[in-house]
C-alpha cells in the first residue's frame, strides 16, 4: 500500500527575528517521521513560510506544536509587516501530495484545527476544501480586516470560528486552517517603486479582476452589488506592493491552481501587462518550494518560444528557466533547496549515477562484485541513448533546417525519456543484487526461518531477473531513435548514431547474460524460461536491426 504524505505549509508572522524561527521549526523536527523542507523567511512582509512533509498523525502534531510555540513567542500586538495577516501563525494549510486524497486531508485539518481551537484558546477558521460555510472558501476573505480589525470581526455572529471560543486573543490573533492543492506563492518584480503601478497590474492578472468603473464611480448591478471586471488568468490571486528591502515594487501572486494558470504563463502575462502600463519586468522569486513539474514545464515553453529542441537534460531545462524568468535576480535559486522532488530525496542514500566518471570506474573495479555486469548494461544503453539524443539536438539546430526543429525535438525528448529511465536502471540493478545478498544473509535455524528465507532469495531473485529484462526493454526502443538520426538527422553526425546503436547491441547482450543466470537461480522453471525466451527474442532482433543500422551508416560515408 503507497504510504499517505501530506504537505504542511504554515505561515508564521515573524520574518526578521531568526531565533523565534528556529525555536518554532525546532519543535517541527523534533516529531519523528517529519521532514523539514524549507524555511522561508521575509524581512519586509515580516512572515516566514515553513514547509514540511510527512505521514498524516506525524504533520499534524508537528504543525500544533509549531502555532503552539508561535504562540508562545510572537506578540501580534506589536507586529508589522507588508503582508495581510490576522494571527502569529496566519495560516496553515495541509496539501495531499501521495497515498491520500482531499477528503482525508480535510478530515486531518479539522483535527488540528479543533486542537489548536480547544487546546491553545486561538480562533480557528476552515479555509478552501475544509471550509464549512461557502464564505470562509477564500482565505482574503477571512483575513479582511486584519489582526487590527478582527477584535471587531470577532463579535459578529457571521464570524464565530470554526473552533475556539469567539474572543478575541490579543496575543497571537487568529489561524486559518484548511486543506487545498499545491499553491505556487510567486513574486514578479518590477522596475518601480509604485506600489499602485504594481497593483495596477496585479488587477489586470488576477481572476477577481478589479471593481468596474464608469466616469470615476463604481458601477453596481440591480442589487446595489459592485459589478467586477475579471483578470486575465483564472485561479491566480494577486496584489502589488513595495518591498524596501529590494528597493523595488512586486505582483505577488498565488497560483492557486498550476494545471489551469502555469507559472510561465503567469510570468509571460505579468511581463505583457507591465509593459503595456509603461514598466518591465526584471526578473522573479518563487517563495518556498515548487514541483519539478512547473519548472520543467516553464523550460520547455521558454525553449518552443526559441524553436529550440526541448530533449535536453533535466540540468540544462531548468537553467533556461531560471534565466527566462530572473528566478535569481534577488538571491540565488538553487534547485536542490527549491525544488520539492529534490529537497525529498534521502541524501544518505549515495547513487552510482551521483558519481563522476572516474569515481565510477574505481567502483566498478573495485573488489565489490556491485555495481556489476547489470548496472554497467543499463549505463552503456543510456550512453547509447545519448548519443542518438544528441543527433537529434544537432539536427535540430542545424543551420537551414529551421523547419524541423520540432521533429527532431520530439525525437530528443523520446531519448531524453529512455536516457533517464536506463540511469535509473544502473542503481537498481545493483540495488536487486543487494537483495539478493541480504536474503542470502537471513538467519536458517529453524524450520520457519529456512522458509522464510527460501523465499526471500526467490523473490529477490525474480526482482534481479526482472531488472536485466528491463533494461533490454528499454535499450531496444533506442533504436528506433538511432536508426531515424541515421536516415534523417545532421549527415555529419551519422557515426555518432552508428556508435550509439553498437552502445545498444552491448547493452542488450550484456543484460541478457544477466537475466540468463539469474533466471538459473529460479526454482519455478516455467517462470525461469518465460523471461529466458522474452530475453532471447529481444536479443535476436536486434542482432538483426544493429546490423540494418550499420549498413545504413556505411552506405551515408
Amino acid at each position: 500500500m503507497q504510504k499517505q504524505l501530506i504537505e504542511c505549509v504554515p505561515n508564521f508572522s515573524e520574518g526578521v527575528d531568526l531565533q523565534i524561527i528556529k525555536q518554532i521549526t525546532e519543535e517541527i523536527e523534533k516529531i519523528e517521521g517529519v521532514k523539514l523542507l524549507d524555511v522561508d523567511p521575509g524581512k519586509a512582509t515580516n512572515r516566514t513560510v515553513v514547509t514540511f512533509v510527512g505521514e498524516p498523525e506525524p504533520v499534524i502534531e508537528a504543525a500544533f506544536q509549531a502555532i503552539k510555540k508561535a504562540s508562545e513567542l510572537i506578540d501580534m500586538r506589536s507586529h508589522k509587516g507588508e503582508h495581510p495577516r490576522m494571527g502569529a501563525t496566519d495560516v496553515c494549510p495541509l496539501i495531499p501530495i501521495s497515498g491520500i486524497n482531499m477528503e482525508e486531508t480535510v478530515m486531518y485539518a479539522k483535527k488540528l484545527g479543533k486542537r489548536v481551537g480547544e487546546e491553545l484558546n486561538i480562533p480557528v477558521y476552515l479555509y478552501e476544501s475544509a471550509a464549512q460555510k461557502e464564505d470562509r472558501k477564500n482565505l482574503a476573505t477571512i483575513r479582511a480586516g486584519e489582526y487590527e480589525g478582527f477584535g471587531d470581526k470577532i463579535k459578529d455572529p457571521n464570524w464565530k470560528p470554526d473552533f475556539g471560543e469567539a474572543i478575541f486573543n490579543v496575543k497571537s490573533g487568529a489561524t486559518v486552517i484548511g486543506a487545498r492543492d499545491f499553491l505556487v506563492a510567486y513574486n514578479v518584480n518590477l522596475n518601480t517603486t509604485s506600489t499602485r503601478r504594481a497593483n495596477s497590474v496585479a488587477f489586470d492578472l488576477r481572476e477577481n479582476g478589479r471593481v468596474k468603473e464608469e466616469n470615476g464611480k463604481k458601477v453596481l448591478d440591480a442589487n446595489g452589488v459592485e459589478v467586477r471586471e475579471p483578470g486575465l488568468l483564472k485561479s491566480v490571486k494577486a496584489i502589488g506592493w513595495y518591498i524596501e528591502e529590494y528597493g523595488i515594487a512586486q505582483i505577488s501572486m498565488n497560483l492557486t491552481n498550476i494545471n489551469i494558470t502555469p507559472l510561465h504563463i503567469a510570468f509571460d502575462t505579468a511581463v505583457e501587462r507591465a509593459h503595456a502600463r509603461g514598466m518591465r519586468v526584471t526578473g522573479s522569486e518563487l517563495v518556498g518550494l515548487v514541483p519539478l513539474k512547473s519548472i520543467l514545464d516553464a523550460g520547455k515553453y521558454f525553449l518552443a518560444k526559441q524553436k529550440r529542441s526541448l530533449g535536453i537534460s533535466e540540468n540544462e531545462i531548468i537553467k533556461i528557466a531560471v534565466k527566462s524568468m530572473g528566478l535569481d535576480e534577488l538571491s540565488a535559486f538553487d534547485p536542490q533547496k527549491k525544488i520539492i522532488e529534490y529537497v525529498m530525496r534521502d541524501a544518505n542514500s549515495p547513487k552510482l549515477i551521483d558519481m563522476n566518471l572516474v569515481q565510477f570506474a574505481n567502483e566498478t573495479a573495485s573488489e565489490s562484485p556491485a555495481p556489476g555486469g547489470g548496472s554497467i548494461s543499463a549505463y552503456v544503453g543510456a550512453l547509447g541513448a545519448s548519443l542518438a539524443t544528441m543527433v537529434a539536438n544537432l539536427s535540430s539546430h542545424k543551420k537551414g533546417w529551421d523547419e524541423q526543429w520540432e521533429a527532431f525535438s520530439a525525437w530528443a525528448e523520446k531519448g531524453q525519456s529512455i536516457k533517464e529511465e536506463l540511469l535509473k536502471l544502473v542503481d537498481e540493478d545493483t540495488q536487486a543484487f543487494n537483495k539478493i545478498m541480504d536474503a542470502f544473509s537471513l538467519p536458517k535455524n529453524s524450520t520457519e526461518e529456512k522458509t522464510a528465507r527460501t523465499n526471500a532469495i526467490q523473490n529477490a531473485t525474480v526482482y534481479a531477473t526482472e531488472i536485466p529484462l528491463k533494461t533490454m526493454q528499454v535499450c531496444f526502443k533506442t533504436y528506433e531513435i538511432a536508426a531515424a538520426m541515421v536516415d534523417k538527422g545532421n549527415p555529419n553526425s551519422v557515426t555518432d548514431a552508428a556508435v550509439g546503436a553498437l552502445c545498444i547491441r552491448t547493452a542488450i547482450y550484456g543484460a541478457y547474460l544477466n537475466v540468463k543466470i539469474n533466471a538459473s537461480g529460479l526454482k519455478d522453471k516455467m517462470i525461469a524460461d518465460k523471461y529466458i525466451n522474452e530475453a532471447t527474442e529481444i536479443l535476436q532482433k536486434s542482432n538483426a536491426i544493429e546490423q540494418e543500422i550499420l549498413l545504413a551508416t556505411e552506405a551515408k560515408m
